[in-house]
């Protein structure tokens, strides 16, 4: 399954996405007691990923749904624990390993998804898509969550990445938005020369450094390459992702991103975008609501944010095309011990964060929605607007990968772009790590 359904599904989602754009704490634990007294009650651990601090809307809607499923399901409670992404990804291994996992979970998709489904760890969730949730979502995300015809995962969001950009920068030093690689390059120049920090990259994380790369590959080599460099119909070693990797380092050597990105982790480099020490940011729409709906945020700087499609490269590349697909999605434990009260609880977790992730965080949700009565930001609809033309959607290639491999491109992505290692060789260890597995 791991890599050929991952992106075949995306053509699906596009003319499902016509019904919504007819749209016009860190360690924060909320813990019960656990069984009561009489036995009667009972306990559904949930981990998820998003913290008060930087991730606040989101926070508030999980702990809204929770209120509601315990005020409507007398004698079950939620025991909740929150982490950051990368503090969240690695306990989740972790516990895995000693089958303590939570009874309900955040998880990835494809190659992310298999290795906890080999060994046993997800139970399937068919019964609940032929029950409760039957039709609820957009056609082609619950299928990203598939393996050997069952489905694993129940999926929250729909995400593009795209690069987001300070109009009020941009006007002073009479910038536009670029279309072509070079005219990137000729705006990271002005800025450069003025003082200003170009690009806002946090690449401690890798994955966001990853996107860029993505994003290069996709234009010089077309939409396949990548992909099929990954389930094995071509090679990692093909000139256009060499020469993708080439591109980076053209990049890091015009100093393009902020000082010590290699360094930084990803909300040290949101922060620098948000607080304009920065002219650029790329990332995934799961960040619209920081430029649309977060009334922390000041509105003088969310009125300022655009963004632009990734351009074109030496007049290659189809910049309808993106790297996306569904967020993340919740798993229950197969070893569970409330597996019923488990499952009836990410069932109602979806049904409600699909209106309200909308409402209250301006994201895109993997649920159908008629948003035409939604007063949704302009920025929303536009976004809306580019899935419905996208010509195709590419998985972020982390999650297509097996664990293993990912690890391996993870840390490859920060060695390209520290300049470690040259682009034959960023290739070729791939390519090494790819072959291995089959």
């Amino acid at each position: 399954m791991k890599n050929k359904k991952a992106i075949t599904f995306f053509v699906a989602i596009l003319a499902s996405l016509l019904v919504l754009a007819g749209c016009g704490s860190d360690g924060d634990d909320s813990s019960s007691n656990g069984n009561s007294s009489s036995g009667d009650s009972k306990t559904v651990k949930f981990m998820h990923l998003w913290p008060e601090g930087s991730s606040k809307t989101h926070n508030e809607i999980v702990s809204e749904i929770i209120a509601d499923f315990e005020s409507q399901h007398e004698g079950v409670e939620i025991e909740l624990e929150v982490l950051s992404n990368e503090q969240y990804k690695d306990k989740i291994q972790v516990l895995s390993t000693s089958d303590e996992l939570p009874d309900v979970g955040m998880t990835w998709a494809a190659g992310y998804l298999q290795p906890y489904v080999e060994g046993n760890k997800f139970a399937p969730l068919d019964d609940l898509l032929d029950g409760d949730l039957k039709d609820q979502f957009v056609s082609g995300t619950a299928e990203a969550y598939a393996i050997d015809g069952s489905t694993y995962g129940l999926p929250l969001e729909l995400n593009i990445a795209t690069v987001f950009y300070n109009k009020a920068i941009f006007d002073e030093y009479g910038l536009e938005a670029p279309e072509t690689y070079e005219e990137l390059t000729d705006v990271i120049q002005t800025l450069n020369d003025n003082g200003v920090n170009p690009i806002a990259l946090g690449n401690k994380d890798r994955w966001t450094g990853s996107l860029w790369y993505m994003y290069l590959a996709d234009r010089i080599g077309g939409s396949d390459v990548l992909t099929n460099a990954i389930n094995r119909s071509g090679s990692f070693e093909d000139p256009a992702l060499v020469e993708a990797a080439n591109k980076v380092q053209e990049l890091v050597e015009m100093d393009a991103f902020v000082n010590g990105f290699n360094g930084l982790a990803d909300e040290e480099a949101k922060s620098m975008f948000m607080n304009e020490q920065a002219a650029m940011y790329l990332i995934a729409t799961w960040d619209l609501p920081n430029y649309t709906t977060n009334e922390d945020v000041p509105q003088e700087f969310r009125d300022s944010v655009g963004y632009f499609n990734f351009p074109t490269v030496d007049g290659n590349g189809d910049t309808n095309s993106f790297v996306g697909g569904p967020g993340v999605g919740l798993f229950v434990a197969e070893n569970s011990d409330v597996k019923d009260e488990a499952k009836a609880f990410a069932s109602f977790f979806v049904e409600q964060w699909g209106e309200k992730s909308v409402t209250q965080a301006g994201v895109i949700p993997a649920t159908k929605l008629d948003a035409e009565s939604l007063e949704l930001p302009q920025m929303y609809v536009d976004v809306l607007e580019d899935l419905n033309s996208a010509s195709n959607l590419t998985l972020f290639a982390d999650v297509q990968m097996s664990p293993d491999t990912a690890q391996v491109h993870l840390d490859m992505i920060q060695a390209i772009f520290g300049m470690e290692v040259t682009p034959e060789e960023f290739a070729k260890e791939h390519e090494d790590a790819l072959s291995a597995e089959e």
